[in-house]
């Protein structure tokens, strides 16, 4: 008999063993029996002969009844024919230079045979050409297994067919003893699971298609179950944790910040701040998600709670991708907060606090003073990107992280700053984002972090048309799209053109694009490039400006500051505009080759303009054809202007694949059935299951299957993937 933990070389062979192990990374018999199949094949798909159609990828079970071999007249090497009856009809099999196969494919025998359907000669014969194939040899088992209902297929390669890997799993199952069941039986039977014993029987040797599906929902909760469980146990973790207590202060610099706005908040603003408040208030670290539309006001929500923990004496860090983005977050708080960010400075107010700006190319001087204000104290809110992340950084006493556009970041870089507070304890972390995030990937990538949404947008935020422009189609088009900027320019607005690629020497940039085009292998369009034809060309005598990640901080800050101040009519950029940008007199994005950005970032960039008075208007620039993916992911966001519908659709464009990303890295993933797209009820499900069991057993030590669930489905990277979120 064998267990789960044995290795398959002392029950399918050492040889098939080290294939197993090398090729697909299946070690040992419990790796094997989750090697599910991807999909099953109805017995009329493997028979009869006489229903095949060219270009079909086909499995069929004949007997061979002639196999010759000949030289070629037109080249050197051998040719080998051979002939296959399944009972009624007969095709013909090529091979070449296997001289040795009419001794092994001889008349009489019985073989499965494995390929794609072709045609040839003026008759339009049907073939398979150089078909992988399985004797066998008058085996009644054999026979029987590929004679099923259903036959399931799995992923193979070239080395290891199909047929190969059901043979080892039949091999298994013949000596298997019965799993260790890892979920309680108290959860199965709430949620009518099957044993896993039943679940992998059947998911590898049904032919019920409904058996089947019953078998992958329970093998789906166990994959859930393994990612619910790592989340769960790291949220106890953090709520174990001693935080820096930042309650509200009467008379504060916050209450006189909220005194001075010169807009009224919206509901939800006012509702996910007192939110924050509350846990900022509390001993134990914060750790949030607040996502919502361009537009929506995270960052005065951020200020606001940023506001709350300078009032209890301690720091507060805005963490930006981008130096661009760090620059217009230190304007806009500065601009926000007025007297009271200017401490130190004449006329600043009693109260106010001092920003400190710090990325990697400030000027030796500036970088100095910012790193001492840090370090001191003498700044309650520190702004920076990767550079805050360095070493010799250091905080007086470190309060709240906010992480602004935290897809943008690594995980190790988020979680460098945690370690910063003083005294021991963890500062709570409030992480943004502008991509709207389905609830089944909150429940799983991020799932140890709490999540709010804003939804509502202020007032006075201006509508925004979105127009796919199909230049493959109607090149002319791309002559109106340059008229139309030279038309708002002349009513005094301004616009922006942006490309996926900054030109030059770069392959594709630190800010390129990050999805693959459909032109045929053309170059992406380059800001280096673009600009000059259009300044010699469509937009002469327009005032351009060029924006790029090549360039050194201060030159994009100038550029950015001469945008804002209306000095540029038209900023050719690349995707350093993406987010945090805000010129309210920009009114036109034109985004080139629009197919090689995904959905939310084009959503990302067409918020940059309509934040003034005047209605925006994005034209998405393609030369995709229709019914391509990329043509599909423009239409989806022309069709609607809803980030959390969008971010839907995007991961239905997406499938699983792009998703869970980091989670699903690694030296082989037990994700394999559950769907974010299909499961999001199951997942929920899940979360809540996770999470009632943590409560009572933190460790796990009640429920030691159930550890040792998580730790094989998700091996020690995705863990410690998940362990950072």
């Amino acid at each position: 008999m064998a267990g789960v933990d044995d290795s398959l070389d002392r029950v399918i062979g050492a040889k098939t063993a080290k294939l197993l192990a090398e090729q697909l990374d299946v070690r040992t018999v419990g790796d094997l029996l989750r090697h599910y199949p991807r999909r099953y094949a109805d017995q009329g798909q493997l028979t009869p002969i006489a229903s095949l159609t060219p270009g079909e990828d086909v499995t069929v079970v004949a007997e061979i009844r002639s196999c010759s071999s000949r030289p070629m007249q037109q080249r050197k090497g051998t040719i080998q024919q051979a002939v296959i009856f399944d009972g009624s009809r007969t095709l013909n099999l090529t091979f070449f230079n296997q001289q040795r196969l009419p001794k092994v494919l001889v008349p009489g025998r019985q073989a499965l045979f494995a390929g794609r359907v072709t045609v040839y000669g003026k008759q339009r014969a049907l073939q398979l050409t150089h078909p992988r194939y399985q004797l066998l040899d008058g085996d009644a088992d054999k026979l029987a297994e590929f004679s099923r209902a259903l036959i399931p297929v799995y992923p193979a390669t070239k080395d290891l067919p199909s047929w190969t890997i059901q043979l080892c799993l039949r091999q298994v199952f013949d000596v298997l003893d019965e799993p260790a069941d890892p979920l309680p039986a108290q959860l199965r039977a709430l949620h009518r699971l099957l044993t896993l014993d039943a679940a992998l029987r059947a998911v590898h040797r049904s032919d019920d298609r409904a058996e089947i599906a019953v078998a992958q929902r329970r093998l789906k909760w166990d994959e859930a179950m393994a990612v619910q469980l790592t989340l769960a146990r790291r949220r106890q973790q953090v709520m174990r944790r001693p935080a820096p207590a930042c309650p509200r202060r009467d008379g504060g610099l916050a209450a006189a910040f909220d005194a001075t706005l010169p807009f009224t908040l919206t509901a939800g603003q006012r509702q996910v701040g007192e939110l924050l408040s509350d846990e900022l208030a509390g001993a134990h670290p914060m750790n949030r998600l607040l996502q919502g539309e361009v537009g929506s006001g995270k960052t005065v929500v951020a200020l606001r709670a940023m506001l709350q923990v300078l009032d209890a004496g301690r720091q507060a860090v805005l963490l930006a991708p981008t130096e661009v983005l760090a620059a217009q977050h230190a304007r806009s708080l500065r601009a926000m907060l007025g007297d009271y960010g200017r401490a130190g400075e004449l006329g600043s107010a009693e109260q106010a606090t001092r920003i400190a700006l710090l990325t990697g190319s400030l000027p030796a001087r500036s970088r100095k003073q910012a790193l001492l204000d840090a370090a001191s104290g003498a700044a309650g809110i520190v702004i920076g990107t990767h550079a805050l992340i360095q070493d010799r950084v250091s905080f007086a006493d470190l309060g709240l992280v906010v992480v602004d556009e935290q897809h943008r970041f690594g995980v190790e870089q988020r979680d460098a700053l945690r370690a910063r507070a003083v005294d021991g304890t963890s500062p709570h972390v409030l992480v943004m984002t502008a991509t709207p995030i389905p609830r089944t990937v909150a429940m799983t990538v991020y799932g140890d972090l709490e999540v709010s949404a804003l939804r509502e947008l202020p007032l006075g935020r201006s509508p925004i048309s979105t127009t796919v422009v199909p230049v493959g189609e109607k090149p002319c088009w791309l002559e109106r799209v340059w008229r139309r900027i030279a038309e708002e320019v002349a009513s005094g607005r301004q616009a922006y053109v942006v490309c996926p690629r900054i030109g030059g020497d770069d392959a594709a940039g630190e800010d390129a694009a990050s999805e693959d085009g459909e032109d045929g292998g053309r170059a992406p369009l380059a800001v280096l490039d673009l600009a000059p034809q259009l300044e010699q060309g469509p937009l002469a005598g327009l005032r351009l400006g060029v924006l790029h990640g090549r360039l050194p901080g201060n030159e994009k800050d100038v550029v950015m500051q001469s945008f804002t101040a209306g000095e540029i009519d038209v900023l050719v950029a690349t995707t350093v505009v993406e987010v945090g940008v805000d010129v309210p007199n920009a009114t036109v994005m034109v985004i080139m080759d629009a197919q090689r950005f995904g959905v939310s970032q084009l959503h990302q960039l067409r918020g940059r303009v309509g934040r003034g008075a005047h209605p925006g208007l994005c034209l998405l620039v393609t030369d995709s054809p229709e019914g391509t993916p990329g043509r599909e992911r423009l239409d989806a966001v022309a069709a609607t202007t809803d980030g959390f519908e969008l971010a839907q659709r995007d991961l239905e464009l997406r499938r699983e694949g792009d998703v869970l990303g980091a989670l699903q890295s690694g030296r082989r993933s037990g994700l394999k059935l559950l769907s974010l797209l299909r499961d999001a009820d199951l997942i929920g499900q899940a979360r809540q299951a996770a999470q009632q069991l943590v409560e009572t057993d933190p460790e796990l030590t009640e429920h030691p299957a159930l550890a040792r669930l998580a730790a094989d489905l998700l091996d020690d990277q995705r863990a410690q993937f998940l362990q950072k979120v």
